[in-house]
């Protein structure tokens, strides 16, 4: 499909829009070109899955900042910590096969995190945001998120940065770290090995953790946000989480950063590729008709295992293992019982299994909210509006 609709609202010059789009959802399409009239969008894609059938998946723009590289079907973009999702279907699939318990103590499968007072804290709480590791309290050089080794052994002997057992504090780039942790302690694979071997390569899904070189060529150039988001009052979890010189991933490059395995943070995808995985939360476990994850393992991951005020992220939430449910702040469209995931700069993908929908916003304009950025709000309130 390639159209150039213009509306009474809508009076600048509109880039094409490529894809499809199925009959019933053009407000979709209207809402997505609606970004680059009053929002500044240089080039992104939206996809929606219903009841396993892709009824949207468009895309337009451009995947560079100077706007001399259309964007494709097949570009790849960062999604940052829309990943988060992702790394936790990845968990679920490990408790499905009964190497791993959200129950049980990270420390019965990870000996040395249980230092410090952290020995009680579970599997479901690490991955619910819970574990006081949001930041490293250690003063290091960013480029040593890249050996993993160092990073585990700092996050295995630190002392929580709260006390545990009063609420949740989003791990912006450690959540990444202890999932991986797990997954090789019990798989003996990481995270994005398993998604490369069992998932994403058999399935042919253009979503990774640690991006081959060779791919490297069709992925979209980032704009940095104008401004800097609103953390609320400084203090020092939150500055250990996102405002200290080591406090994320640098000083290697692109190249390094992309080949990298950051669960967390770097995850690279389409926002067909998204939406396909956020299909399991839609479908009840499945994944286009095959069993991905029992239901019971599905209602484990997504019901709610801490809410309140986050030490972290200046907003009331309600976290499940590894997802944001939707119940507080509505990120994910008006279903209370939707989840979903939010990434730096304003990627989203979302599930709503009342009506076994998903969706993924991604893009390379990236913008200063930390959740609830108007481009995807807009994309899924249009879609609601076609249901």
């Amino acid at each position: 499909m390639t159209s150039n609709p213009t509306t009474d609202t809508i009076s600048i010059p509109l880039p094409e829009l490529e894809g499809h789009v199925a009959a019933g959802f053009e407000p979709v399409a209207e809402a997505f070109l609606a970004n680059w009239a009053d929002q500044d969008e240089i080039g992104a894609g939206f996809a929606v899955r219903l009841d396993g059938e892709l009824v949207v998946d468009i895309h337009a723009g451009w995947a560079d900042r100077k706007k001399t590289r259309l964007w494709q079907a097949d570009t790849l973009v960062p999604v940052y910590s829309t990943g988060k999702a992702v790394a936790a279907l990845v968990i679920a699939r490990l408790v499905d096969r009964g190497l791993l318990d959200y129950d049980a103590p990270v420390a019965d499968f990870w000996p040395e995190f249980a230092a410090s007072g952290k020995s009680s804290v579970t599997v479901a709480q690490a991955l619910s945001h819970q574990a006081g590791l949001s930041g490293l309290s250690e003063e290091m050089d960013a480029a040593d998120w890249f050996n993993a080794k160092l990073i585990e052994a700092k996050l295995a002997r630190q002392t929580p940065l709260w006390e545990l057992g009063t609420g949740s504090g989003y791990h912006p780039v450690t959540f990444g770290f202890i999932v991986d942790v797990l997954a090789r302690r019990t798989d003996g694979r990481s995270i994005g090995a398993i998604l490369r071997e069992d998932i994403c390569g058999p399935g042919g899904i253009d979503f990774h953790i640690g991006l081959p070189e060779s791919e490297h060529g069709r992925v979209a150039e980032h704009a940095m946000p104008r401004q800097l988001p609103d953390l609320g009052p400084t203090t020092p979890v939150r500055q250990l989480a996102f405002l200290k010189p080591w406090s994320s991933p640098g000083r290697r490059g692109a190249t390094e950063w992309r080949m990298h395995e950051f669960p967390a943070a770097n995850g690279h995808s389409t926002a067909r590729a998204l939406a396909r995985l956020m299909s399991v939360y839609a479908d009840g476990g499945r994944l286009e008709n095959k069993r991905f994850i029992s239901s019971e393992t599905l209602e484990a991951l997504t019901r709610e295992r801490v809410c309140g005020p986050d030490k972290v992220l200046p907003f009331d939430l309600s976290w499940g293992a590894g997802v944001m449910r939707n119940t507080h702040g509505g990120f994910y469209g008006p279903e209370p019982a939707a989840v979903g995931h939010s990434g730096w700069g304003g990627s989203c993908a979302m599930a709503d299994p009342v009506r076994g929908l998903s969706a993924a916003y991604v893009m390379n304009r990236q913008k200063h909210h930390l959740a609830g950025d108007p481009r995807p709000l807009r994309l899924i309130e249009a879609l609601y509006g076609c249901l």
